[in-house]
Protein backbone atom coordinates (compact mmCIF):
# COMPACT_ATOMS: atom_id res chain seq x y z
CA UNK A 1 0.00 0.00 0.00
CA UNK A 2 1.85 2.87 -1.23
CA UNK A 3 0.40 5.87 0.35
CA UNK A 4 0.67 4.05 4.04
CA UNK A 5 3.93 3.44 3.20
CA UNK A 6 4.87 6.84 2.23
CA UNK A 7 2.99 8.59 4.70
CA UNK A 8 4.90 6.00 7.71
CA UNK A 9 8.22 7.03 6.31
CA UNK A 10 7.09 11.30 5.86
CA UNK A 11 5.98 10.71 9.75
CA UNK A 12 9.46 8.76 10.61
CA UNK A 13 11.42 11.63 8.69
CA UNK A 14 9.76 14.71 10.46
CA UNK A 15 9.40 13.39 14.10
CA UNK A 16 13.08 11.48 14.83
CA UNK A 17 13.69 13.47 17.71
CA UNK A 18 10.57 13.48 19.20
CA UNK A 19 10.43 9.40 19.88
CA UNK A 20 9.48 8.14 22.94
CA UNK A 21 9.53 4.72 24.61
CA UNK A 22 7.98 2.40 22.44
CA UNK A 23 6.27 -0.98 23.14
CA UNK A 24 4.78 -3.61 21.12
CA UNK A 25 1.80 -4.97 20.95
CA UNK A 26 -0.17 -8.17 22.66
CA UNK A 27 -0.49 -11.00 20.47
CA UNK A 28 -4.25 -12.66 19.14
CA UNK A 29 -5.35 -15.07 21.67
CA UNK A 30 -3.24 -13.47 24.53
CA UNK A 31 -3.17 -15.84 27.22
CA UNK A 32 -3.75 -13.13 29.90
CA UNK A 33 -6.72 -11.58 28.46
CA UNK A 34 -9.39 -13.21 31.21
CA UNK A 35 -6.68 -11.69 33.74
CA UNK A 36 -6.82 -8.12 32.24
CA UNK A 37 -10.66 -8.54 32.18
CA UNK A 38 -10.68 -9.57 35.79
CA UNK A 39 -8.44 -6.01 36.79
CA UNK A 40 -10.18 -4.08 34.94
CA UNK A 41 -13.50 -5.02 36.28
CA UNK A 42 -12.39 -5.35 40.11
CA UNK A 43 -9.73 -2.39 40.31
CA UNK A 44 -11.80 -0.13 37.81
CA UNK A 45 -8.37 0.71 36.02
CA UNK A 46 -9.55 3.68 33.16
CA UNK A 47 -6.11 2.30 31.27
CA UNK A 48 -7.44 -1.14 30.72
CA UNK A 49 -10.95 0.49 30.06
CA UNK A 50 -9.38 1.50 26.77
CA UNK A 51 -8.26 -2.08 26.06
CA UNK A 52 -11.28 -2.65 23.19
CA UNK A 53 -9.03 -1.29 21.01
CA UNK A 54 -7.16 -4.67 20.54
CA UNK A 55 -3.90 -5.82 20.72
CA UNK A 56 -3.23 -3.61 24.00
CA UNK A 57 0.55 -2.68 24.57
CA UNK A 58 2.89 -4.17 26.45
CA UNK A 59 3.98 -1.21 28.53
CA UNK A 60 0.63 0.24 29.24
CA UNK A 61 -0.08 -3.72 30.71
CA UNK A 62 2.75 -4.07 33.05
CA UNK A 63 2.00 -0.10 34.19
CA UNK A 64 -1.68 -1.58 34.91
CA UNK A 65 -0.19 -4.57 37.04
CA UNK A 66 2.54 -2.34 38.89
CA UNK A 67 0.50 -0.55 39.66
CA UNK A 68 -2.15 -2.76 41.90
CA UNK A 69 -1.93 -1.83 45.44
CA UNK A 70 0.40 -4.17 47.16
CA UNK A 71 -1.92 -4.83 50.48
CA UNK A 72 -5.06 -5.76 47.91
CA UNK A 73 -6.08 -9.68 48.58
CA UNK A 74 -5.71 -11.85 45.60
CA UNK A 75 -6.45 -15.30 45.26
CA UNK A 76 -3.38 -17.91 44.87
CA UNK A 77 -4.04 -18.01 41.03
CA UNK A 78 -4.44 -14.09 40.21
CA UNK A 79 -0.76 -14.05 42.01
CA UNK A 80 0.36 -16.14 39.61
CA UNK A 81 -1.09 -15.24 36.49
CA UNK A 82 0.32 -11.46 37.80
CA UNK A 83 3.80 -13.10 37.83
CA UNK A 84 3.32 -15.11 34.33
CA UNK A 85 2.24 -12.13 32.77
CA UNK A 86 5.11 -9.66 34.15
CA UNK A 87 7.52 -12.47 32.72
CA UNK A 88 6.10 -12.03 29.39
CA UNK A 89 6.44 -8.78 29.26
CA UNK A 90 9.20 -8.18 31.41
CA UNK A 91 10.93 -5.43 29.15
CA UNK A 92 9.01 -3.38 30.54
CA UNK A 93 9.21 -4.41 34.35
CA UNK A 94 10.83 -2.28 36.55
CA UNK A 95 10.72 -4.14 40.00
CA UNK A 96 12.87 -7.01 40.44
CA UNK A 97 12.94 -10.12 38.02
CA UNK A 98 15.12 -12.39 39.71
CA UNK A 99 12.20 -14.76 39.79
CA UNK A 100 11.74 -15.15 36.31
CA UNK A 101 15.20 -16.55 35.92
CA UNK A 102 15.39 -20.46 35.10
CA UNK A 103 16.47 -23.14 37.72
CA UNK A 104 18.32 -25.03 34.73
CA UNK A 105 19.35 -22.80 31.91
CA UNK A 106 20.24 -24.80 28.54
CA UNK A 107 23.81 -24.21 27.43
CA UNK A 108 23.64 -20.83 28.89
CA UNK A 109 22.18 -19.34 26.73
CA UNK A 110 18.87 -20.51 26.50
CA UNK A 111 15.85 -20.27 28.31
CA UNK A 112 17.65 -17.96 30.79
CA UNK A 113 14.44 -17.35 31.42
CA UNK A 114 11.21 -19.40 31.89
CA UNK A 115 9.34 -17.28 29.19
CA UNK A 116 11.99 -17.37 26.33
CA UNK A 117 13.97 -19.64 24.18
CA UNK A 118 16.20 -16.71 23.60
CA UNK A 119 16.02 -13.51 25.52
CA UNK A 120 18.70 -10.30 24.99
CA UNK A 121 17.96 -7.54 27.70
CA UNK A 122 20.95 -5.50 27.78
CA UNK A 123 21.21 -1.52 27.36
CA UNK A 124 19.04 0.00 24.29
CA UNK A 125 18.72 -3.49 22.78
CA UNK A 126 15.63 -5.85 23.79
CA UNK A 127 15.02 -8.81 21.69
CA UNK A 128 12.75 -12.04 22.23
CA UNK A 129 12.86 -14.70 20.23
CA UNK A 130 10.64 -18.42 20.29
CA UNK A 131 9.73 -21.53 18.77
CA UNK A 132 6.01 -21.72 18.55
CA UNK A 133 3.92 -25.47 17.71
CA UNK A 134 0.33 -26.92 17.97
CA UNK A 135 -0.08 -30.37 17.25
CA UNK A 136 -3.49 -31.76 17.97
CA UNK A 137 -5.34 -34.74 16.69
CA UNK A 138 -9.20 -35.36 17.19
CA UNK A 139 -11.96 -37.67 15.66
CA UNK A 140 -15.39 -36.35 14.73
CA UNK A 141 -18.80 -38.54 14.80
CA UNK A 142 -19.73 -39.98 11.09
CA UNK A 143 -16.50 -40.32 9.81
CA UNK A 144 -13.34 -42.54 10.12
CA UNK A 145 -11.29 -39.38 8.89
CA UNK A 146 -8.32 -38.34 11.45
CA UNK A 147 -8.95 -34.78 11.82
CA UNK A 148 -5.68 -32.69 12.58
CA UNK A 149 -3.66 -29.33 12.91
CA UNK A 150 0.15 -29.34 12.72
CA UNK A 151 1.32 -26.12 12.82
CA UNK A 152 5.02 -24.99 13.51
CA UNK A 153 7.24 -22.12 13.81
CA UNK A 154 8.96 -18.92 15.60
CA UNK A 155 7.83 -15.70 16.87
CA UNK A 156 9.84 -12.75 18.25
CA UNK A 157 9.89 -9.23 19.58
CA UNK A 158 12.45 -6.44 20.16
CA UNK A 159 12.99 -2.91 21.00
CA UNK A 160 15.60 -0.84 20.14
CA UNK A 161 16.20 2.31 22.68
CA UNK A 162 12.72 1.82 23.60
CA UNK A 163 12.30 3.88 20.81
CA UNK A 164 11.54 1.51 17.97
CA UNK A 165 9.78 -2.16 18.57
CA UNK A 166 9.38 -4.82 16.33
CA UNK A 167 7.65 -7.63 16.33
CA UNK A 168 7.17 -10.60 13.57
CA UNK A 169 5.25 -14.20 13.66
CA UNK A 170 5.95 -16.85 11.19
CA UNK A 171 3.83 -20.38 10.89
CA UNK A 172 3.67 -23.03 8.48
CA UNK A 173 0.14 -25.04 9.11
CA UNK A 174 -1.12 -28.21 7.94
CA UNK A 175 -4.69 -29.34 9.32
CA UNK A 176 -7.65 -31.56 8.37
CA UNK A 177 -10.78 -29.60 9.86
CA UNK A 178 -14.53 -30.35 10.98
CA UNK A 179 -16.87 -30.92 7.85
CA UNK A 180 -18.68 -27.67 8.54
CA UNK A 181 -15.44 -25.69 8.27
CA UNK A 182 -14.62 -27.49 4.96
CA UNK A 183 -17.89 -26.50 3.73
CA UNK A 184 -17.44 -22.87 5.13
CA UNK A 185 -14.31 -23.12 2.50
CA UNK A 186 -15.80 -24.69 -0.24
CA UNK A 187 -18.88 -21.74 0.05
CA UNK A 188 -16.56 -18.71 -0.13
CA UNK A 189 -13.06 -20.37 -0.86
CA UNK A 190 -11.29 -19.11 2.03
CA UNK A 191 -10.05 -21.06 5.32
CA UNK A 192 -11.14 -19.38 8.23
CA UNK A 193 -8.73 -16.87 9.64
CA UNK A 194 -6.33 -17.35 6.27
CA UNK A 195 -4.90 -16.23 2.98
CA UNK A 196 -3.43 -18.05 0.21
CA UNK A 197 -3.73 -22.16 0.88
CA UNK A 198 -3.12 -25.04 -0.98
CA UNK A 199 -5.43 -28.49 -0.66
CA UNK A 200 -3.45 -31.27 1.52
CA UNK A 201 -3.62 -34.84 1.49
CA UNK A 202 -7.36 -34.09 -0.56
CA UNK A 203 -9.16 -32.99 2.27
CA UNK A 204 -6.64 -30.81 4.12
CA UNK A 205 -5.64 -27.25 3.67
CA UNK A 206 -1.37 -25.78 3.94
CA UNK A 207 -1.24 -22.22 4.44
CA UNK A 208 1.38 -19.97 5.62
CA UNK A 209 0.65 -17.49 8.42
CA UNK A 210 3.32 -14.73 8.35
CA UNK A 211 2.77 -11.36 10.33
CA UNK A 212 5.05 -8.20 11.81
CA UNK A 213 4.95 -4.75 12.39
CA UNK A 214 7.09 -1.51 13.54
CA UNK A 215 6.30 0.70 15.79
CA UNK A 216 7.60 4.24 16.87
CA UNK A 217 5.84 7.34 19.01
CA UNK A 218 5.75 11.03 16.84
CA UNK A 219 5.12 11.73 20.45
CA UNK A 220 4.18 11.37 24.20
CA UNK A 221 0.99 10.42 23.23
CA UNK A 222 0.63 8.56 19.41
CA UNK A 223 1.75 5.53 18.78
CA UNK A 224 2.40 4.34 15.17
CA UNK A 225 2.17 1.18 13.72
CA UNK A 226 3.38 -0.21 10.43
CA UNK A 227 2.26 -3.73 10.14
CA UNK A 228 0.60 -7.02 8.86
CA UNK A 229 -1.72 -8.85 11.31
CA UNK A 230 -5.02 -8.21 12.63
CA UNK A 231 -6.99 -6.03 14.98
CA UNK A 232 -9.76 -6.11 17.17
CA UNK A 233 -12.49 -3.34 17.86
CA UNK A 234 -14.78 -4.06 20.85
CA UNK A 235 -15.70 -5.43 24.57
CA UNK A 236 -17.23 -8.84 23.52
CA UNK A 237 -16.67 -11.87 22.37
CA UNK A 238 -17.86 -11.35 19.03
CA UNK A 239 -16.65 -7.76 17.28
CA UNK A 240 -19.71 -5.76 15.07
CA UNK A 241 -17.26 -3.26 14.34
CA UNK A 242 -13.81 -5.00 13.74
CA UNK A 243 -12.92 -8.52 14.65
CA UNK A 244 -10.35 -10.63 13.95
CA UNK A 245 -11.69 -13.68 12.06
CA UNK A 246 -10.34 -12.94 8.54
CA UNK A 247 -6.63 -12.80 6.86
CA UNK A 248 -3.96 -11.04 8.13
CA UNK A 249 -3.69 -7.30 5.77
CA UNK A 250 -1.25 -4.40 5.87
CA UNK A 251 -2.23 -1.66 7.74
CA UNK A 252 -1.15 1.71 9.12
CA UNK A 253 -2.54 2.54 13.25
CA UNK A 254 -2.22 5.86 14.90
CA UNK A 255 -3.38 5.79 17.94
CA UNK A 256 -3.53 8.96 20.56
CA UNK A 257 -3.74 8.07 24.26
CA UNK A 258 -3.91 11.76 26.29
CA UNK A 259 -6.19 12.85 29.27
CA UNK A 260 -9.45 10.31 29.21
CA UNK A 261 -9.31 9.67 25.52
CA UNK A 262 -8.13 7.27 23.48
CA UNK A 263 -8.64 8.05 19.79
CA UNK A 264 -7.27 5.52 17.11
CA UNK A 265 -7.04 6.09 13.36
CA UNK A 266 -6.50 2.65 10.98
CA UNK A 267 -6.09 2.64 7.39
CA UNK A 268 -5.98 -0.69 6.13
CA UNK A 269 -5.33 -2.32 2.40
CA UNK A 270 -7.88 -5.37 1.77
CA UNK A 271 -7.97 -8.28 -0.88
CA UNK A 272 -11.32 -7.82 -2.75
CA UNK A 273 -13.72 -10.84 -2.31
CA UNK A 274 -13.84 -13.10 -5.64
CA UNK A 275 -15.95 -15.99 -6.87
CA UNK A 276 -13.05 -18.54 -7.68
CA UNK A 277 -10.65 -19.41 -5.59
CA UNK A 278 -7.21 -17.14 -4.58
CA UNK A 279 -3.62 -17.70 -6.79
CA UNK A 280 -0.51 -17.26 -7.09
CA UNK A 281 -0.09 -16.69 -10.65
CA UNK A 282 -2.65 -13.58 -10.40
CA UNK A 283 -2.36 -10.44 -9.12
CA UNK A 284 -4.65 -9.24 -6.71
CA UNK A 285 -6.75 -6.67 -7.07
CA UNK A 286 -6.86 -4.27 -3.98
CA UNK A 287 -9.21 -2.25 -1.63
CA UNK A 288 -8.63 0.41 1.52
CA UNK A 289 -10.58 1.29 4.43
CA UNK A 290 -10.08 3.74 6.69
CA UNK A 291 -11.57 3.34 10.35
CA UNK A 292 -12.08 5.66 13.41
CA UNK A 293 -12.47 4.82 16.85
CA UNK A 294 -12.85 7.19 19.61
CA UNK A 295 -13.54 6.26 23.36
CA UNK A 296 -13.66 8.48 26.21
CA UNK A 297 -13.28 7.65 29.89
CA UNK A 298 -15.68 9.99 32.19
CA UNK A 299 -15.31 8.24 35.35
CA UNK A 300 -13.11 5.48 36.50
CA UNK A 301 -16.38 2.66 35.77
CA UNK A 302 -17.84 3.94 32.29
CA UNK A 303 -15.92 4.35 28.62
CA UNK A 304 -18.32 5.36 25.75
CA UNK A 305 -17.06 5.36 22.34
CA UNK A 306 -17.50 6.48 18.86
CA UNK A 307 -17.13 4.49 15.65
CA UNK A 308 -16.84 4.86 12.15
CA UNK A 309 -15.86 3.58 9.00
CA UNK A 310 -15.28 3.60 5.16
CA UNK A 311 -14.75 0.89 2.48
CA UNK A 312 -13.76 2.43 -0.70
CA UNK A 313 -15.79 2.27 -3.64
CA UNK A 314 -12.51 2.29 -5.76
CA UNK A 315 -10.02 -0.96 -7.14
CA UNK A 316 -6.99 0.06 -6.89
CA UNK A 317 -6.92 3.71 -5.71
CA UNK A 318 -6.53 5.06 -2.50
CA UNK A 319 -8.58 8.15 -1.90
CA UNK A 320 -6.28 10.75 -0.02
CA UNK A 321 -9.29 12.67 1.84
CA UNK A 322 -9.81 9.78 4.19
CA UNK A 323 -6.61 10.26 5.72
CA UNK A 324 -7.61 13.24 7.04
CA UNK A 325 -7.88 12.25 11.24
CA UNK A 326 -10.20 14.35 12.66
CA UNK A 327 -12.97 14.44 9.99
CA UNK A 328 -16.08 12.73 9.76
CA UNK A 329 -15.90 9.88 7.29
CA UNK A 330 -19.32 10.10 6.13
CA UNK A 331 -19.61 13.68 5.21
CA UNK A 332 -16.30 12.72 2.77
CA UNK A 333 -18.29 9.63 1.20
CA UNK A 334 -21.12 11.88 1.02
CA UNK A 335 -19.43 14.47 -1.39
CA UNK A 336 -17.40 11.64 -3.04
CA UNK A 337 -20.66 10.88 -4.72
CA UNK A 338 -21.78 8.23 -1.93
CA UNK A 339 -19.90 5.09 -3.91
CA UNK A 340 -18.32 4.15 -0.83
CA UNK A 341 -19.77 1.57 2.14
CA UNK A 342 -19.71 3.96 5.36
CA UNK A 343 -20.71 2.64 8.37
CA UNK A 344 -20.61 4.35 12.35
CA UNK A 345 -21.41 2.56 15.65
CA UNK A 346 -21.69 3.61 19.32
CA UNK A 347 -20.14 1.28 22.08
CA UNK A 348 -20.01 1.65 26.00
CA UNK A 349 -19.23 -0.12 28.79
CA UNK A 350 -19.66 0.01 32.69
CA UNK A 351 -17.83 -1.62 35.55
CA UNK A 352 -19.93 -2.18 38.60
CA UNK A 353 -19.34 -3.36 42.01
CA UNK A 354 -16.16 -4.89 41.54
CA UNK A 355 -17.73 -8.19 40.17
CA UNK A 356 -19.44 -6.95 36.76
CA UNK A 357 -19.19 -5.42 33.12
CA UNK A 358 -22.01 -4.65 31.21
CA UNK A 359 -21.06 -3.29 27.39
CA UNK A 360 -22.99 -3.04 23.97
CA UNK A 361 -22.23 -2.14 20.50
CA UNK A 362 -24.67 -1.42 18.03
CA UNK A 363 -23.45 -0.41 14.30
CA UNK A 364 -25.12 1.46 11.70
CA UNK A 365 -24.54 0.33 8.50
CA UNK A 366 -27.60 2.44 6.89
CA UNK A 367 -30.59 3.78 8.33
CA UNK A 368 -33.61 6.28 7.86
CA UNK A 369 -35.68 7.00 10.71
CA UNK A 370 -38.96 7.86 8.70
CA UNK A 371 -38.74 4.12 7.31
CA UNK A 372 -38.01 2.96 10.97
CA UNK A 373 -41.15 4.63 12.17
CA UNK A 374 -43.13 3.39 9.44
CA UNK A 375 -42.97 -0.10 10.43
CA UNK A 376 -42.65 -1.56 6.74
CA UNK A 377 -39.55 -3.82 7.04
CA UNK A 378 -37.33 -1.19 4.73
CA UNK A 379 -34.67 -3.41 3.49
CA UNK A 380 -32.09 -0.33 3.60
CA UNK A 381 -32.74 -0.32 7.26
CA UNK A 382 -29.27 -2.03 8.17
CA UNK A 383 -27.44 -2.58 11.62
CA UNK A 384 -26.57 -4.75 14.39
CA UNK A 385 -26.67 -4.71 17.93
CA UNK A 386 -25.07 -6.52 20.77
CA UNK A 387 -25.63 -6.53 24.35
CA UNK A 388 -23.11 -8.47 27.02
CA UNK A 389 -22.21 -8.99 30.39
CA UNK A 390 -19.08 -10.29 32.45
CA UNK A 391 -19.25 -11.85 36.31
CA UNK A 392 -16.07 -12.12 37.92
CA UNK A 393 -15.68 -14.10 40.53
CA UNK A 394 -19.41 -15.51 40.77
CA UNK A 395 -21.05 -16.62 43.47
CA UNK A 396 -17.92 -15.69 45.65
CA UNK A 397 -16.06 -18.67 43.87
CA UNK A 398 -12.64 -17.05 43.38
CA UNK A 399 -11.68 -17.21 39.25
CA UNK A 400 -15.28 -18.52 38.49
CA UNK A 401 -15.58 -15.91 35.51
CA UNK A 402 -19.35 -16.15 33.56
CA UNK A 403 -19.93 -14.29 29.79
CA UNK A 404 -22.99 -13.56 28.27
CA UNK A 405 -23.86 -12.12 24.77
CA UNK A 406 -26.23 -11.84 22.67
CA UNK A 407 -25.89 -10.30 18.92
CA UNK A 408 -28.47 -9.36 16.33
CA UNK A 409 -27.46 -8.52 12.98
CA UNK A 410 -30.36 -7.36 10.29
CA UNK A 411 -30.56 -8.57 6.47
CA UNK A 412 -27.67 -7.04 4.67
CA UNK A 413 -25.61 -5.69 6.87
CA UNK A 414 -21.81 -5.46 5.73
CA UNK A 415 -23.24 -5.83 2.37
CA UNK A 416 -23.10 -3.14 -0.72
CA UNK A 417 -24.72 -3.09 -4.05
CA UNK A 418 -21.05 -3.17 -5.36
CA UNK A 419 -19.32 -6.41 -4.26
CA UNK A 420 -15.98 -4.61 -4.43
CA UNK A 421 -17.05 -2.65 -1.18
CA UNK A 422 -18.62 -5.27 1.21
CA UNK A 423 -17.11 -5.58 4.47
CA UNK A 424 -14.61 -8.43 4.16
CA UNK A 425 -11.27 -9.18 3.33
CA UNK A 426 -10.21 -12.23 1.51
CA UNK A 427 -13.62 -13.32 0.77
CA UNK A 428 -14.16 -13.30 4.58
CA UNK A 429 -16.10 -11.26 6.74
CA UNK A 430 -14.29 -8.33 8.37
CA UNK A 431 -17.47 -8.02 11.62
CA UNK A 432 -19.66 -11.29 12.49
CA UNK A 433 -18.15 -14.51 11.37
CA UNK A 434 -21.40 -15.42 9.83
CA UNK A 435 -22.12 -12.25 8.00
CA UNK A 436 -25.51 -10.86 8.64
CA UNK A 437 -29.47 -11.73 9.02
CA UNK A 438 -29.15 -13.33 12.51
CA UNK A 439 -29.62 -13.17 15.74
CA UNK A 440 -26.97 -15.33 18.76
CA UNK A 441 -26.91 -16.14 22.37
CA UNK A 442 -22.94 -16.89 23.39
CA UNK A 443 -22.74 -18.18 27.12
CA UNK A 444 -19.19 -18.76 28.27
CA UNK A 445 -18.15 -20.03 31.56
CA UNK A 446 -14.39 -19.81 32.86
CA UNK A 447 -12.84 -21.66 35.94
CA UNK A 448 -9.25 -21.80 36.77
CA UNK A 449 -9.76 -23.74 40.30
CA UNK A 450 -5.74 -24.15 40.20
CA UNK A 451 -2.51 -21.65 38.68
CA UNK A 452 -1.98 -23.99 36.09
CA UNK A 453 -5.13 -25.66 34.85
CA UNK A 454 -8.12 -24.17 32.75
CA UNK A 455 -11.39 -25.27 32.38
CA UNK A 456 -13.71 -22.80 30.09
CA UNK A 457 -17.66 -24.33 28.61
CA UNK A 458 -18.98 -22.40 25.76
CA UNK A 459 -22.39 -22.24 24.16
CA UNK A 460 -23.13 -20.38 21.22
CA UNK A 461 -26.88 -20.49 19.91
CA UNK A 462 -28.09 -18.98 16.82
CA UNK A 463 -30.48 -18.72 14.10
CA UNK A 464 -29.67 -17.58 10.53
CA UNK A 465 -31.99 -16.78 7.76
CA UNK A 466 -30.21 -18.05 4.81
CA UNK A 467 -30.73 -18.19 0.96
CA UNK A 468 -33.27 -19.91 -0.86
CA UNK A 469 -33.98 -21.02 -4.22
CA UNK A 470 -31.16 -18.36 -5.44
CA UNK A 471 -32.79 -15.31 -4.13
CA UNK A 472 -30.63 -12.99 -2.29
CA UNK A 473 -32.26 -12.96 1.83
CA UNK A 474 -29.54 -10.90 3.04
CA UNK A 475 -26.88 -13.41 5.11
CA UNK A 476 -24.25 -13.54 2.68
CA UNK A 477 -22.23 -10.01 2.61
CA UNK A 478 -20.59 -10.98 -0.40
CA UNK A 479 -23.77 -10.94 -2.38
CA UNK A 480 -24.37 -7.57 -3.65
CA UNK A 481 -27.83 -6.21 -2.16
CA UNK A 482 -29.05 -5.25 -5.72
CA UNK A 483 -29.99 -9.03 -5.91
CA UNK A 484 -32.11 -8.80 -3.41
CA UNK A 485 -36.25 -9.57 -4.26
CA UNK A 486 -38.28 -6.99 -2.83
CA UNK A 487 -37.67 -3.57 -1.11
CA UNK A 488 -40.42 -4.03 1.92
CA UNK A 489 -41.33 -6.67 4.07
CA UNK A 490 -37.56 -7.32 6.30
CA UNK A 491 -37.19 -8.83 9.09
CA UNK A 492 -34.46 -10.61 10.97
CA UNK A 493 -33.90 -14.39 10.20
CA UNK A 494 -35.88 -13.40 6.72
CA UNK A 495 -35.16 -16.86 4.19
CA UNK A 496 -34.80 -20.55 5.05
CA UNK A 497 -34.94 -20.46 8.64
CA UNK A 498 -31.22 -22.64 9.87
CA UNK A 499 -30.78 -22.99 13.34
CA UNK A 500 -27.43 -23.83 14.68
CA UNK A 501 -25.87 -24.71 18.27
CA UNK A 502 -22.29 -25.22 19.28
CA UNK A 503 -21.63 -26.49 22.83
CA UNK A 504 -17.91 -26.80 23.73
CA UNK A 505 -15.76 -27.97 26.91
CA UNK A 506 -11.98 -27.45 27.10
CA UNK A 507 -9.14 -28.54 29.68
CA UNK A 508 -5.89 -26.82 29.42
CA UNK A 509 -2.88 -27.82 31.72
CA UNK A 510 0.05 -25.42 31.49
CA UNK A 511 2.81 -28.10 31.69
CA UNK A 512 5.85 -25.27 31.57
CA UNK A 513 5.69 -21.55 31.28
CA UNK A 514 3.68 -20.83 27.26
CA UNK A 515 3.43 -24.97 27.00
CA UNK A 516 -0.11 -26.69 27.39
CA UNK A 517 -1.85 -29.60 26.82
CA UNK A 518 -5.08 -29.45 25.49
CA UNK A 519 -8.08 -31.20 25.28
CA UNK A 520 -12.09 -30.58 24.42
CA UNK A 521 -15.07 -31.94 23.24
CA UNK A 522 -17.01 -30.47 21.26
CA UNK A 523 -20.60 -30.95 20.15
CA UNK A 524 -22.08 -29.16 17.20
CA UNK A 525 -26.13 -29.71 15.95
CA UNK A 526 -27.35 -27.60 12.84
CA UNK A 527 -30.65 -27.59 10.75
CA UNK A 528 -31.79 -25.79 7.63
CA UNK A 529 -35.04 -26.08 6.94
CA UNK A 530 -35.81 -27.25 3.14
CA UNK A 531 -31.51 -28.03 3.00
CA UNK A 532 -31.26 -31.72 4.09
CA UNK A 533 -27.85 -32.08 2.76
CA UNK A 534 -26.63 -28.80 5.75
CA UNK A 535 -28.35 -30.96 8.62
CA UNK A 536 -25.51 -32.61 10.54
CA UNK A 537 -25.19 -33.40 14.30
CA UNK A 538 -21.39 -33.49 15.17
CA UNK A 539 -19.58 -34.84 18.20
CA UNK A 540 -15.87 -33.85 18.18
CA UNK A 541 -12.75 -34.92 20.71
CA UNK A 542 -9.05 -33.54 20.09
CA UNK A 543 -6.13 -33.83 22.56
CA UNK A 544 -3.44 -31.50 21.83
CA UNK A 545 0.15 -29.98 22.81
CA UNK A 546 0.86 -26.22 22.24
CA UNK A 547 3.90 -24.06 22.70
CA UNK A 548 3.32 -19.93 22.62
CA UNK A 549 0.48 -19.94 20.08
CA UNK A 550 -3.07 -19.22 20.78
CA UNK A 551 -5.87 -21.96 20.27
CA UNK A 552 -7.49 -22.58 17.13
CA UNK A 553 -11.38 -22.78 17.71
CA UNK A 554 -13.80 -22.95 15.15
CA UNK A 555 -16.91 -21.60 17.03
CA UNK A 556 -19.83 -20.63 14.61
Amino acid sequence: MQVIKRLLHVLLLVCPSLLFAQSTLLPQGYKHQQLMDRIEIRFRDSALSMQQTKPFDRKGWVEALEGIDPAAPLSKVDAFNIESALMNNQEWVTGSKEGFASKHPFLKTFYKTRSDLLMVDVKDFFLSINPMFNFQVAKESGTDETLYINSRGARGRGLIAKKIGFDFYLSENQEKDPWYVRRFQQQFNAVPGGGYYKTFKTTGYDYFDARGSLFVNATKYINIQFGYDKNFIGNGYRSLFLSDFSNNYLFLKLNTRIWKLNYQNLFMELTPSQSTSFRTDQLLDKKYAAMHHLSYQPTRWLNVGLFESVIFGRRNRFDFTYLIPVIFLRSIEQQNGSADNANIGFDAKANVAKHFQFYTQVLFDEFKLSEMKSSRGWWGNKYSFQLGGKYIDAFGIPNLDLQGEFNTIRPFTYSHGDSLVDYSHYNQPLAHPMGANLKEVIGIVRYQPLPRLQVQGKLIAWQQGLDSAGIDFGSNILRPYTERPSDYGWQTLEGRRATGVNASLYVGYEVLENLFIDGMLQIRNYKAVGDASLNRNTTMFSLGLRMNMYRREFDY
